[in-house]
């Protein structure tokens, strides 16, 4: 009887420990994001690209990721500027077209040297994940990959950076800790992390097959503001 009695106060004394959980509560509802994936235009794992800074080949397809229940495609038809004006090939517009493809035709051509493009949502909201196809018919790395997010179209105030694989600080935005890839049909997923922001800003710096800078197209995903 005393050792029913110890352990039932034992309960109520860790029950009173625990800290309520704010009003209202609860736990987020999530899905899997589906992606529309273009066709492979490779087949193998590339061994021919040195990098210090590569991340581990596995061979595999990338695994499901979760996201907001309510999360739609916010990028699809939007404005997209750039740092260089006259694109070498192809037009901005290729960036949010919703078009994939790794064949000729379907991606936009920045001069050599650290170039940007730039999607602007129309309104701030919440983002959820943002995949990145640059030139994906061969194997090859894009250097200085970075996305920045922010409400200013100058990306100069209240920017926050969600991926950055500069690790040597090459395109003097800071050095960043994320690991170099393999462009494929798979693109680069990039967690959006519930950030607030109008404009996502996307970096490179030439890649492993020569100086240009490549985008095939870029899908923002996230909560549509009310």
């Amino acid at each position: 009887m005393r050792r029913t009695v110890f352990a039932f106060s034992v309960a109520i004394l860790a029950a009173a420990l625990v800290p309520p959980s704010p009003a209202g509560a609860r736990q987020e509802a999530k899905e899997v994001l589906k992606i529309q994936l273009p066709k492979p235009m490779f087949i193998g794992t590339p061994r021919n690209i040195r990098t210090p800074n590569l991340e581990p080949i596995t061979g595999r397809a990338r695994g499901p990721f979760m996201v907001p229940v309510g999360t739609v495609l916010l990028s699809g038809g939007k404005p997209v500027t750039a740092s260089d004006k006259e694109p070498v090939i192809g037009e901005l517009s290729f960036v949010t077209d919703g078009q994939k493809s790794g064949e000729d035709g379907y991606y936009v051509e920045l001069g050599p040297g650290t170039q940007w493009v730039q999607i602007d949502l129309g309104k701030s909201q919440a983002l959820s994940a943002i995949v990145v196809w640059h030139y994906h018919s061969q194997a090859r790395v894009y250097r200085d990959f970075i996305v920045q997010v922010s409400d200013d179209k100058d990306s100069i105030n209240g920017v926050t950076t969600l991926f950055n694989n500069d690790h040597d600080n090459s395109a003097g935005l800071g050095a960043g800790k994320d690991k170099e890839y393999i462009e494929t049909y798979d693109g680069k997923l990039v967690d959006g992390r519930g950030v607030s922001a109008r404009y996502v800003r996307l970096y490179s710096g030439g890649n492993t097959s020569n100086d240009m800078n490549h985008y095939v197209e870029v899908e923002v995903y996230g909560l549509p503001a009310k």
